[in-house]
């Protein structure tokens, strides 16, 4: 249990890496002029979200599930764990929305500007500090 637990962390950090850097080279791709910057953020984005980030999203997943198979019945009981659930639920959504933004960003069709993606970019950390609290101090509610 504990080389699944390993790994799984290692999923979480890999993934959560993607979801800080992604939305910052969009930050920096809505920002560019040239089409040699655009053309090398496309790249960058593309290779970053399908090589990493999905990859490791999925992983995160997966091992994160065997893990609660262990302790099926306390974790069913626990309403940390379904309050942890539903933060990775929309968190799931929110990598599927930089996915589409790196479609959006291939077409040169991005909507927004660079002001935008800067507050883009903050929501997974508001995730990640809620899910690490609710992981260590499994508060009872």
């Amino acid at each position: 249990m504990l080389w699944i637990k390993a790994f799984h962390i290692v999923a979480v950090v890999c993934w959560f890496a993607m979801l800080f850097y992604l939305p910052r080279l969009f930050v920096y791709h809505a920002m560019a002029e040239d089409e040699i910057s655009k053309e090398r953020f496309k790249v960058m984005e593309r290779k970053l979200y399908r090589g990493i980030g999905t990859p490791s999203m999925v992983a995160t997943i997966v091992l994160g599930a065997w893990l609660a198979s262990y302790n099926g019945a306390y974790y069913a009981a626990s309403i940390w764990f379904w309050i942890k659930l539903s933060l990775i639920f929309i968190l799931i959504g929110y990598h599927h929305m930089c996915g589409a933004m790196v479609k959006k960003f291939a077409r040169d069709e991005n909507p927004h500007g660079h002001v935008y993606f800067r507050w883009f970019n903050e929501f997974p950390v508001l995730i990640l500090i809620a899910v690490v609290i609710l992981v260590v101090v499994k508060p009872n509610f």
